[in-house]
């Protein structure tokens, strides 16, 4: 008896539990139902089926150009190791590390005194030697007369010739040792062979420096105007480069930063002849104005070949393009404020502008704000309209084109119910 007891008192537990759910589901079906009457005379757009409100903006047509987008480094179109010609020790350096420098500016100073002294020795040996020359070609000239009187042998007036000839041939082997020696001691004043930026001081004054071959190069300049960019395209850009390489419009822009305006803009100077075949790209060279010096050899900048502008392209702006698993689609409303969705082919994006290539027409109106709840098919406004039908889309405030707003605004909770 206790067993059956407890069994009943179970059984009518769970009868009240399935009651009380029962009841706990229904409620808000009846909430809903009675929401209709009480909603009424409450004004357009507050009840459960009214158009969203959404933001939109038309496709334009307007000339875009057609680009090519790469990664590059910048490189110095000249590039100079300055290097010590003779040893000695490096009296003074004549800049500051980072300077500016011309062509021909006096950089370092080697100490000359070993040189000097060696070019003075020079000199006094072609001094000398001149000298003997001297006398010897006078010998010559008191000995022609008397050869022909023939007061003298033909010998001794040869031997004359020969020491004259002789002393010729060593001045000019004087005068060579000299301008060796001269050059030997100009190198001692090392000077800038082009105009550029110096990098950083490897030797300071006081240290032993050696001939060039034997250390590490003194400091390096680099020409910072013009500069060149470097930058490699996929092997299937080749053919598109090379078709409007000799056009006008045709031009690279380099932007150290994306979505900043480009710092510089230059030509097309080199095409490599050679496509590298591990990363199946092409090289390629622009030489840019840098007066401002914006950008700096050894930085990686973003490269934009300008290929020539398309005079008519449609445009939306990146917010309307939404992905998809088929690809890239918008969101139109059309004549009666009906969403629908358009697959679109994109072109290429510039910015916050997309250029489309198919699927949107110039004046068609795409949705750049999507609420969750959009769906295809759902009537939608625009935000800023006003109420109660005012204002008709494409009316200018009549009464007759208000009144069929409202008309279908009402006609929306049932199209929704359905």
């Amino acid at each position: 008896m206790k067993r059956l007891s407890m069994i009943v008192v179970f059984l009518a537990m769970g009868a009240m539990a399935g009651g009380g759910y029962w009841y706990w589901s229904q409620r808000p079906a009846a909430d809903a139902a009675e929401s209709p009457a009480k909603g009424k005379g409450k004004g357009k757009g507050k009840g459960a089926g009214g158009p969203l409100t959404v933001r939109a903006t038309a496709a334009v047509v307007k000339p875009m150009p057609v680009l090519i987008e790469a990664v590059g480094t910048v490189e110095p179109e000249h590039s100079v190791q300055v290097r010590a010609q003779v040893s000695g020790v490096l009296k003074a350096v004549q800049f500051k590390e980072g300077d500016k420098v011309k062509a021909g500016q006096v950089l370092f100073l080697i100490d000359p005194a070993t040189y000097q002294a060696q070019y003075n020795q020079a000199l006094a040996a072609l001094a000398r030697d001149r000298a003997q020359l001297e006398n010897a070609r006078a010998q010559q000239q008191r000995l022609e007369p008397l050869l022909k009187r023939e007061f003298i042998t033909r010998q001794e007036y040869d031997v004359a010739v020969t020491s004259a000839k002789s002393l010729e041939a060593t001045v000019q082997a004087d005068q060579a040792a000299a301008e060796q020696l001269r050059i030997q001691l100009s190198y001692a004043r090392i000077t800038s062979p082009i105009s550029g930026r110096t990098g950083a001081l490897l030797v300071k004054s006081g240290n032993l420096v050696q001939a060039a071959g034997a250390g590490a190069p003194l400091v390096t300049i680099n020409t910072m105007d013009p500069i060149l960019v470097s930058f490699s395209i996929p092997e299937r850009q080749l053919e598109e480069v090379r078709r409007y390489q000799n056009d006008r419009e045709m031009r690279i822009e380099i932007l150290p930063d994306r979505n900043a305006p480009a710092a510089a803009e230059g030509k097309l100077v080199f095409v490599d002849n050679t496509v590298t075949a591990q990363t199946g790209t092409v090289l390629l060279k622009t030489r840019v104005a840098n007066p401002n010096e914006l950008i700096w050899p050894g930085q990686f900048v973003n490269v934009r070949i300008v290929l020539t502008i398309e005079p008519e392209a449609v445009v939306v702006p990146e917010a309307a393009v939404q992905p998809g698993q088929d690809g890239s689609f918008v969101y139109l409303i059309d004549e009666n404020s009906k969403v629908k969705v358009q697959q679109v082919k994109i072109s290429r994006q510039l910015g916050a502008d997309v250029v489309i290539a198919s699927g949107v027409k110039a004046g068609d109106r795409v949705i750049t704000e999507i609420p969750q709840a959009l769906m295809p098919g759902a009537t939608v406004q625009l935000a800023g309209e006003g109420k109660g039908g005012g204002k008709g889309e494409k009316g200018k405030g009549k009464r007759a084109k208000g009144e069929k707003g409202v008309a279908d605004d009402a006609a929306a909770p049932k199209a929704a119910a359905k």
